[in-house]
């Protein structure tokens, strides 16, 4: 059949996901390939094309199409989207634009180095002028009650600080209280997961995990970066990465689970949005082709520890891991590894957190970058805001900055805003899975005997192949039935560890 003629608004639409993608292609190759000599270049390489982005999306032309389009019933959604984005675009200087894209490879590079030496006062001079640009980026955007609810929305739209308030109010209840009836029981054997398994091998396991939800390798690879994650140029090419210990096999193999989430996300939107403003982030200037982090972060989420840390899957996959590491875990049970890997143990790194005190990590970074923006914490003062925070919440000493403030990449990749959004996407993957299970009621025998495609498949029609022609509230309710509700989250919580220590 004839393919109807791209219309000019396509067209444009195209050439800009074209650049966006090009962006994400040079920042992969900066985290996984790049040598070090490449750092001042690739720096100014990610600005030009950053700029040229921004151009094409400024045009206007680009806005003459867009208007036009709106009057098509198959182009409305994307041409309203891409209106409202130009005109937020527009409140933003170039300059500040061009000078966030300069910043962003370059203190990606000395976060790295810092981090290795455990040095924050390295960093301290980029992150200084991180923070001062997206001060400058809240004003220009606006903002009603705070500066922090201006950088929120362009991670979670719709999402304000005031709404954060009682619902973290409400996870750190229920939390610590959990995390105490649980810290006054017997602390499940963990030794195991500190022996030695070698990387090729963890290599192999994290690629066949991935594979085994769904993981298309004809449209994706894995490779190893400094922080794993996630990142595409079109659903045709979807790349996940993973931070290999070969002294701790958890962190491979969640770390490959919860990137696989995000790829199966990005490798599920429809082919029909492929290079459309519904596949990309036009403010943001990034290609994704998810509604938002947090709905993002749901799914990563969601496939790490509702499946992957689960009873039934470990049941249905321990026996071939263990026939992996005969060495290491010829004295280990699929029980014994099933209750290591859902340990409830305050820890220094987030993304080695167990479910209960993840959401604490989050909280920590939330209170401390929401100040930073606010000007009531200069970064002078942050590991020690840090090294107190991680004390008052978790019971921690901060032995380093490595292990400390230095442990993310976000903030050196200007994400102030983000991090809220993980545990926002914490608590969508409860009401996603609740949903899925009712409209699948084989659901758990289908899991239990390692079938995840019918799983997989709603959520593609709930949710990855819509793209972002849906705001996350509306995503949530159709799919769901109502808006964002802690309340499945904490009963899933609740549920788990109470029968993994006992607690009942």
């Amino acid at each position: 059949m004839t393919q109807p003629p791209e219309s000019e608004f396509q067209r444009r639409s195209g050439e800009v996901n074209d650049l966006l993608c090009v962006l994400n292609l040079l920042t992969w190759d900066a985290r996984t390939q790049m040598p070090p000599g490449g750092e001042q270049t690739r720096a100014q390489q990610l600005a030009t094309v950053s700029a040229l982005a921004r151009a094409r999306a400024l045009d206007p032309a680009f806005e003459q199409a867009a208007q036009e389009a709106r009057g098509d019933p198959a182009q409305a959604v994307a041409a309203a989207q891409a209106l409202e984005a130009v005109q937020a675009m527009r409140r933003v200087p170039e300059a500040l634009t061009r000078e966030l894209a300069l910043l962003k490879s370059g203190a990606q590079a000395a976060w790295a180095q810092a981090r290795a030496q455990s040095d924050f006062a390295a960093f301290a001079p980029m992150l200084t002028r991180m923070v001062q640009l997206n001060r400058e980026l809240a004003e220009a955007l606006g903002y009603g009650d705070h500066p922090y609810d201006a950088l929120l929305n362009l991670y979670e739209p719709g999402l304000t600080g005031a709404a954060l308030t009682p619902l973290f109010a409400r996870l750190r209840t229920h939390h610590v209280a959990l995390l105490r009836r649980v810290q006054a029981q017997p602390a499940p054997r963990t030794d195991f997961l500190r022996r030695h398994y070698p990387a090729a091998e963890q290599r192999g396991l994290c690629l066949s995990a991935a594979q085994t939800f769904g993981y298309d390798l004809t449209r994706g690879r894995l490779d190893e970066s400094a922080h794993p994650f996630e990142i595409s140029f079109t659903r045709q090419d979807v790349r996940i990465t993973t931070r290999i210990q070969e002294n701790f096999l958890s962190g491979a193999l969640f770390g490959t689970l919860h990137e696989t989430g995000h790829a199966l996300y990005e490798q599920g939107v429809s082919p029909d949005l492929t290079r459309t403003v519904l596949a990309s982030d036009l403010l943001g200037l990034y290609a994704v082709g998810g509604s938002s982090y947090g709905t993002h972060e749901s799914q990563s989420r969601l496939w790490e520890n509702r499946i992957g840390r689960s009873q039934a899957y470990w049941a249905l996959h321990y026996p071939a891991l263990q026939a992996r590491f005969p060495e290491q875990l010829g004295d280990v049970s699929a029980a014994e590894f099933h209750r290591a890997v859902n340990e409830v143990r305050p820890s220094l790194i987030r993304v080695e957190a167990d479910e209960l005190t993840y959401d604490l990590h989050i909280m920590l970074r939330v209170e401390l970058e929401r100040d930073l923006i606010g000007g009531q914490l200069e970064v002078a003062g942050l590991p020690e805001a840090w090294n107190a925070r991680m004390k008052a919440d978790l019971g921690l000493d901060v032995p380093d900055d490595r292990r400390g403030v230095l442990q993310d990449i976000h903030w050196s990749s200007g994400l102030f805003g983000s991090f809220p959004t993980y545990t926002v996407g914490n608590v969508m993957a409860s009401q996603f899975y609740e949903a899925a299970a009712q409209a699948l009621p084989d659901l758990g025998a289908q899991l239990g005997r390692g079938d995840y495609a019918p799983l997989r498949e709603w959520l593609t029609g709930q949710i990855y192949r819509h793209g972002r022609s849906l705001v996350p509230h509306d995503l949530l309710v159709r799919a769901t039935g109502r808006g964002l509700d802690p309340e499945p989250y904490l009963r899933y919580l609740s549920g788990k560890y109470e029968d993994l220590y006992g607690l009942n």
